[in-house]
C-alpha cells in the first residue's frame, strides 16, 4: 500500500484528486493539507511515502516546500501538481527535489501512474522533457565539482547516456553491459553525487554544462 499525502489549497480540488487515488486497491489518502507551510508537520504525522503538492499556493507555495521537505533524511517522494507543461515553476519544483510533475488537469490514469512511477523510484519527467523545460528556463552555470570527480570513466559515460534519455536496458545495450550492472551503476551515480533520483540526474547534467 502506498501511502499519499495531497497539499492544495483548493479544497474541492484536494476532494477530487483524494477519490481517484483512494479507488485503487494499492493506493491511500493518508492526510491532507491546504498550504505549503503545513507540510512538514504532516508528513511528520502520518509518515506518506508520497507527496502529490501543488506548486502554487498563497503562504508558502510548493516550490519552498518540497525544498524544505526533501532535505530531510528519508523524506517522501514529492510528485508536483502544475497547471502548464511549459512551467518555469516545475522546473524550479524539480531543482528542488521534485520526482517530477503531473497537469491538474490530466486524466485520473495519468495520475495513478505518475503516483506509482514515484512511488516506485521511477521518473515522472521523461530525460527528453526535463532537459526541453531546462533549456527554455535556465542556462548552464557551472563546471562539475569535486564529487563529478570520484565518477570512474564508466560512470562517467553511464550518467551522460542516462542523462540524454537512454532507459537502463538501452544503456546495456550500448555499453554491453547487463540491465543489473547498468542499474548498480546508477545507483552508484546518484549516491556520490548527492542525487535522488534520474530527474535529478538530468538536472545535475544540464546545469554543469555535460549535455
Amino acid at each position: 500500500m502506498t501511502r499519499i499525502a495531497l497539499v492544495d489549497d483548493q479544497a474541492m480540488f484536494r476532494a477530487g484528486i483524494a477519490m481517484v487515488l483512494d479507488s485503487q486497491p494499492d493506493l491511500e489518502v493518508v492526510g491532507e493539507a491546504g498550504d505549503g507551510d503545513e507540510v512538514e508537520a504532516l508528513v511528520a504525522e502520518v509518515r506518506p511515502d508520497v507527496v502529490v503538492m501543488d506548486v502554487r499556493m498563497p503562504r508558502v507555495d510548493g516550490v519552498t516546500a518540497t525544498r524544505r521537505l526533501t532535505a530531510v533524511v528519508d523524506a517522501p517522494r514529492v510528485l508536483v501538481l502544475t497547471t502548464f507543461d511549459l512551467d518555469e515553476a516545475a522546473v524550479a519544483a524539480i531543482e528542488a527535489g521534485a520526482s517530477g510533475f503531473v497537469l491538474k488537469d490530466a486524466r485520473p490514469e495519468t495520475l495513478l501512474a505518475a503516483v506509482r512511477a514515484v512511488a516506485g523510484g521511477d521518473q515522472v519527467v521523461a530525460a527528453g522533457a526535463t532537459r526541453t523545460l531546462l533549456e527554455r528556463f535556465r542556462t548552464p552555470r557551472a563546471t562539475p565539482g569535486r564529487e563529478y570527480d570520484e565518477l570512474t570513466p564508466r560512470e562517467r559515460e553511464i550518467l551522460l547516456r542516462a542523462a540524454a534519455g537512454l532507459s537502463n536496458a538501452e544503456i546495456a545495450a550500448v555499453e554491453h553491459l547487463s540491465e543489473a550492472t547498468v542499474k548498480t551503476h546508477v545507483s552508484r551515480i546518484l549516491a556520490k553525487l548527492g542525487l535522488r533520483d534520474r530527474v535529478q540526474l538530468v538536472v545535475y547534467a544540464y546545469e554543469h554544462g555535460l549535455l
